[in-house]
């Protein structure tokens, strides 16, 4: 088994004061033509709150939480943090644990599903990093995708369940809509390991999406459970994963649904996308349609979900057996060069024309 000597944990990035803002959102649409209008209008989105993305912070206590399991846990390995769009960098994380004498590490990203803006996307930029810090750089080994890791699913479950006590959920019962980031329809069919271990239509990553809202679904009391897809951005000429979260809420509300549950599953935790996208504006949708709604909350620093992620290091270290619910079974740990490309003709991934953690 591969022996390693550091842990990285690769994430999104965000900003953490107003005046970072918009370096931030040029940094990440730079090269894609976003009009400086729309970019002035996210931006508002951030000023709501601070101008300070959660994500950041929810890094920090991720990695402060993954080193304490790992001491309890007897694994003996640094931890170092890089994100692809903001402070801290990946390129400045690699060159960090090249000067440690790293040689071999192994990486976990905060996405639980294949897809290129998931998966492939990671993949490329620890790739680019090393390049950058050159020959001394360390070899980085991502973890396989998780979304039917019991370590994921338990703290949802769990989640749906809680919500759906708080006071704005009738006791008649409630609907549970479940969320992921859209991507583009090309994107998507494009998803999945080399190989055909997925079926290539429709692609892995809705196909994986589905399988996790299920999972969580049959463990809750809800009357019915439906998919929904959220953050969409792009031109309208480019075709995306739907229904939109809006729709689909106002399509319960029609149908006499009692309250709805929000369960975003395709995020582990409650970043922009989720405070502002269905806590702003999800919620200020619902309430116009007279439907009662609460939202789940995401993994987090669930202790299951830390403890996930030590399993899963020792899955690729030790050759410990790789547990998963469901009927897809454990994801490749491995991928191929042909993995999760963008589709053709596809530039755009999630989170690029405006919508960002």
């Amino acid at each position: 088994m591969p022996s390693y000597d550091a842990f990285l944990l690769v994430s999104f990035g965000g900003p953490e004061g107003p005046d970072q803002v918009m370096p931030f959102l040029e940094n990440v649409t730079r090269g894609r033509n976003v009009p400086r209008e729309r970019l002035e209008q996210v931006a508002e989105h951030y000023y709501r709150f601070g101008g300070v993305s959660p994500i950041n912070q929810q890094c920090r206590d991720l990695l402060a939480a993954v080193e304490k399991d790992f001491a309890g846990c007897g694994i003996d390995l640094p931890v170092y943090w890089g994100n692809r769009n903001w402070d801290p960098y990946l390129t400045d994380a690699v060159a960090a644990m090249a000067a440690d004498g790293r040689q071999r590490a192994i990486a976990f990203v905060t996405s639980a599903y294949s897809s290129f803006s998931s998966c492939r996307q990671y993949l490329d930029d620890i790739e680019r990093a090393r390049a950058r810090v050159g020959p001394a750089a360390p070899r980085i080994d991502k973890l396989r995708p998780y979304f039917n890791h019991p370590g994921f699913i338990e703290p949802f479950a769990d989640a749906v369940r809680a919500a759906a006590r708080t006071p704005s959920v009738s006791n008649d019962g409630f609907d549970l809509v479940f969320t992921a980031h859209s991507i583009p329809e090309a994107m998507a069919a494009a998803s999945g390991p080399d190989g055909g271990a997925y079926p290539r239509d429709g692609g892995a990553y809705p196909r994986q999406f589905a399988e996790a809202a299920r999972l969580v679904a049959e463990r809750t009391a809800a009357r019915s459970w439906r998919l929904a897809y959220q953050s969409r951005s792009g031109p309208p000429s480019v075709p995306w994963l739907g229904p939109d979260v809006g729709d689909c809420l106002a399509d319960l509300a029609r149908s006499g649904s009692p309250a709805v549950v929000l369960v975003p599953v395709g995020f582990t935790s409650d970043h922009m996308e989720i405070v502002f996208d269905l806590d702003v504006e999800a919620a200020q949708a619902a309430e116009r349609l007279g439907l009662p709604l609460a939202r789940a909350a995401t993994p987090g620093t669930d202790p299951r979900f830390v403890a996930m992620i030590t399993e899963l290091v020792l899955e690729r270290q030790d050759g410990r057996p790789p547990r998963a619910l469901g009927e897809l079974g454990p994801a490749l740990g491995t991928c191929g060069s042909g993995c999760c490309r963008a589709g053709a003709g596809q530039r755009v991934a999630g989170n690029t024309a405006g919508k960002a953690p």
